[in-house]
C-alpha cells in the first residue's frame, strides 16, 4: 500500500507519495498560511493527484491520507483545535470529508513536530529507542514525546508538543500564542526582527537591518566571525539549551533530537548546545544524547504511514 503526506508548513507545503518509509515522489508548494488553509485545499489535492498518475498509482492502492499541521490537533475526532498565526480557518474545515471527496480512504491528522517525531523514531535518528523528545526549530518551534515506546498525546492532544511555548522569561515578549516570555518568542524565526532589533548589546546598523536576516546568513556571519551575528545565534542557542533542559528534566529521554532546515549549520550547534546541556541538566548517571534529525525536512511526511498501522 502506499500512504499520501501531507506537512502544512508555515512557508512551504510538503506532500508526498509514501511507501514502507520511503517517499516515492513528492511535491512543493508556497503555504501562504496567513491566508488560510481553504484556498490551498484544492491545490494540494491537485498536486496529489499529479503525484498518482506521474507514480502509476491508483486510488486502490491508497491506504490513507495523513496530514501533519502546525497547531493542536484532536487525533482522535481528526480535526483542526486551535492554531496560532497559521491556517487560521482550519478549525472550521472538515478535512476528513474533503480526503473522502477526493480519495475515500482513511483520514489522521497530528501535530507536525509529533509527527517528525514519528518520523524519527520509526525510520530516522531514533529508530529502535523508546524514550525520545524531537524539537523542531524554524518559523515556530514545536516538540515532540516518546515515552516507553509509547507516542505522548494527554488528556487534550497538547501533551509533548508546546516545547515552544514553555517559559524561559516569565517578564519577557509577548508570544503569538499569548503567553509571555516563550522559547519561541526568544528563538525563533519568526520573532528575529524582534530578537535582533531589541538586543541593545547589537551594533545600531545591525539593529535597523532586520528585514534582510533569517538563521541561514546569520549562522553563515557567525561562523564568518561577525560580531553581532555570533551575538544573536549564541543567544538563540542558549535559550534553546535552556528549553531542552527542561524537557530532560520532563521526560527523561534516551536521545533529544534537533530537527528544521536551521540544523544546515549542526556544525556549529550541536557542540554548542550538547556543551551547554551537559553542564546545566541534572543527570548525574548519563548524559543525554543530543543529535541532528537525519531525516531532515521530509520527517513529518514519512511519518504517514505509521498513522494507518
Amino acid at each position: 500500500m502506499y500512504y499520501i503526506g501531507i506537512d502544512l508548513g508555515g512557508t512551504i507545503i510538503k506532500v508526498g507519495l509514501i511507501r514502507q518509509g520511503q517517499i516515492i515522489n513528492s511535491r512543493k508548494l508556497e503555504a501562504h498560511s496567513k491566508n488560510g488553509l481553504q484556498p490551498r485545499l484544492e491545490l494540494i489535492a491537485n498536486a496529489i493527484t499529479h503525484l498518482l498518475i506521474e507514480t502509476g498509482v491508483s486510488f486502490d492502492n491508497l491506504g490513507g491520507a495523513f496530514l501533519a499541521f502546525p497547531g493542536i490537533v484532536d487525533v482522535h475526532n481528526k480535526r483542526v483545535v486551535s492554531t496560532n498565526a497559521k491556517y487560521d480557518d482550519a478549525s472550521s474545515i472538515d478535512l476528513q470529508r474533503w480526503c473522502i471527496e477526493h480519495w475515500n480512504i482513511p483520514f489522521a491528522i497530528d501535530n507536525d513536530a509529533r509527527a517528525a517525531t514519528v518520523g524519527e523514531w520509526q525510520f530516522g535518528a531514533a529508530r529502535g529507542k523508546e524514550n525520545i523528545v524531537m524539537m523542531t526549530i524554524g518559523t515556530g518551534i514545536g516538540t515532540g514525546v516518546v515515552i516507553e515506546g509509547k507516542l505522548l498525546y494527554g488528556q487534550h492532544y497538547r501533551a509533548g508538543s508546546l516545547g515552544g511555548h514553555l517559559i524561559v522569561d516569565y517578564k519577557g515578549r509577548h508570544c503569538t500564542c499569548g503567553n509571555v516570555g516563550c522559547v519561541e518568542a526568544y528563538a525563533s524565526s519568526f520573532f528575529l526582527p524582534h530578537i535582533i532589533s531589541e538586543n541593545e548589546k547589537l551594533s545600531l546598523t545591525f539593529r535597523k537591518d532586520t528585514a534582510n536576516y533569517d538563521f541561514k546568513n546569520l549562522f553563515e556571519q557567525a561562523t564568518a566571525d561577525v560580531v553581532d551575528a555570533k551575538l544573536v545565534v549564541e543567544d538563540c542557542m542558549d535559550v534553546w539549551s535552556a528549553a531542552i533542559v527542561n524537557y530532560i528534566h520532563a521526560y527523561d529521554p534516551q536521545t533529544v533530537i534537533l530537527g528544521g532546515g536551521i540544523m544546515k549549520s549542526k556544525n556549529l550547534i550541536l557542540p554548542y548546545i550538547r556543551d551547554k546541556v551537559n553542564a546545566l541538566a541534572w543527570c548525574p548517571d548519563d548524559k543525554v544524547e543530543i543529535v541532528a534529525s537525519t531525516l531532515g525536512d521530509n520527517a513529518a511526511l514519512v511519518a504517514a504511514e505509521y498513522y494507518f498501522e
